[in-house]
């Protein structure tokens, strides 16, 4: 049988082979994920594999348009089977890939199919697979992978009605401020419409958030999210932050960061108040291709690493809040190229830590990087372990790509006598599941 598609795939010694063994079944707990929370709650049907791979998932889409597919079969209204022909004709192209070991774990995993795809049997396995998923759930899906909880990413004004426990999966709600930071003039009415309240001022507009938090953890919300390409070099205090809230319609850049910063520390202690876990994610430049956005609008692949974090604006975003005041934040930077400065400052600050490899860093050696920089700068055993991340339903095995990886490196520890045997399998353990349920008390 061909070395991919072994049990023992990308585990390189011994001791990583037998950790894997004690946590390649733990059930999953995803912590950030973008997943529908509707097709969650309705348990609907996945019984095409060009719908559940193709529809929403923007890597895939990526690397087709990179190995010269229309767009036609990527965003356009082309058949599902044609869609799914075209993506693949790529999986040749992607040695080294992490689509490569995703697309064939999730053949595997979920529709029992130890083929490499291409276009020579891609109609053979697609028929397989839509075989596989006849009559089956999203439900169904999720209990495959053995997936606990679940927490979708929503926007403050968001209902909520579909969270809640869905056979055995807790689908609870991520309070994402990325809107509330931007004060837009639309945004701020719709907050207002959302809350019931007036956004007037600065105290109504605060008054109308502090409304939407408290209505998200009533809805089990453990979690909240921030995305942005840097943090802001300066912060305002409330005084200066009523100015610029009154006057938001014509601020410079450099007075709207003053606004934002003001409004990231206000948030940051509203979630310490609550108990809730802070998610930062940094360093991406989005919507580079202007041709596609005009077209497509967001979320279509085309978002990049930018220039690295400022040390020094996190530095004085972390300074700004108390010991008191600063609830437990994981840091995560699309840029490689600022893990060990990020960890480093992670040990000067309590409750601040080191994230998962994020997105493009979500590779084979972008994981082993992110844990051994974890591991020499900051403490590798307080790591909140993987998420998927992702639209995508079958995106689940990507915890196995990181269990296999991970076993893999702790493993080669112990072989070359720098780590303990008789620990390792309680952090391996810890880092996969123990961590995170204990950090969100589930």
């Amino acid at each position: 049988m061909n070395a991919f598609f072994d049990d023992n795939l990308l585990l390189n010694n011994a001791c990583g082979k037998e950790l894997y063994k004690s946590v390649r079944a733990l059930s999953i707990i995803d912590y950030h994920s973008h997943l529908d929370q509707y097709a969650i709650a309705e348990n609907r049907k996945t019984d095409n594999i060009g719908e559940l791979w193709l529809a929403r998932d923007h890597y895939k889409w990526r690397v087709m348009r990179m190995c010269g597919v229309d767009e036609n079969l990527i965003t356009g209204d082309a058949d599902w089977r044609d869609k799914f022909r075209a993506y693949a004709a790529t999986l040749p192209m992607l040695a080294g890939n992490p689509l490569y070991y995703w697309t064939h774990l999730e053949l595997k995993i979920v529709f029992g199919i130890n083929e490499s795809l291409s276009a020579d049997n891609a109609d053979e396995i697609y028929d397989k697979a839509n075989a596989v998923l006849s009559g089956m759930t999203v439900g169904a899906l999720l209990e495959k992978f053995g997936v606990e909880y679940i927490a979708t990413t929503d926007d403050p004004t968001s209902d909520l009605s579909a969270h809640g426990r869905h056979g055995s999966v807790l689908v609870a709600p991520t309070f994402r401020a990325d809107n509330v930071l931007k004060c837009e003039d639309s945004y701020v009415s719709r907050l207002a419409e959302a809350a019931g309240c007036k956004t007037d001022d600065l105290d109504d507009y605060l008054g109308a958030i502090t409304n939407r938090l408290d209505y998200f953890v009533s809805h089990g919300c453990k979690i909240a999210d921030q995305s942005f390409s840097d943090f802001p070099p300066r912060y305002a205090d409330k005084k200066r932050a009523e100015f610029l809230f009154a006057h938001r319609r014509e601020l410079s850049d450099s007075e709207k960061e003053e606004l934002l910063g003001f409004l990231l520390v206000w948030l940051s202690k509203e979630y310490k108040k609550r108990g809730m876990l802070m998610q930062l994610h940094f360093a991406v430049t989005r919507n580079v291709n202007p041709e596609i956005y005009a077209e497509k609008g967001v979320d279509m692949g085309c978002d990049v690493p930018t220039d690295g974090v400022c040390e020094k604006s996190l530095i004085a975003f972390l300074s700004a809040l108390g010991e008191a005041e600063r609830p437990d934040i994981v840091l995560y930077s699309l840029n490689p190229n600022d893990v060990a400065m990020l960890a480093a400052i992670s040990g000067a600050f309590r409750r601040v830590r080191m994230g998962a490899a994020w997105w493009f860093n979500d590779t084979v050696c972008g994981i082993r990087d992110n844990l051994s920089k974890i591991a020499e700068y900051a403490c590798l055993g307080t790591n909140l372990g993987m998420l998927t991340d992702s639209r995508s339903f079958t995106s689940y095995a990507r915890f196995d790509f990181f269990r296999r990886i991970l076993c893999d490196y702790v493993g080669g520890m112990v072989e070359r006598g720098e780590y303990s045997r008789e620990a390792a399998e309680t952090l391996v353990r810890n880092i996969c599941y123990n961590n995170i349920k204990t950090q969100l008390g589930i």
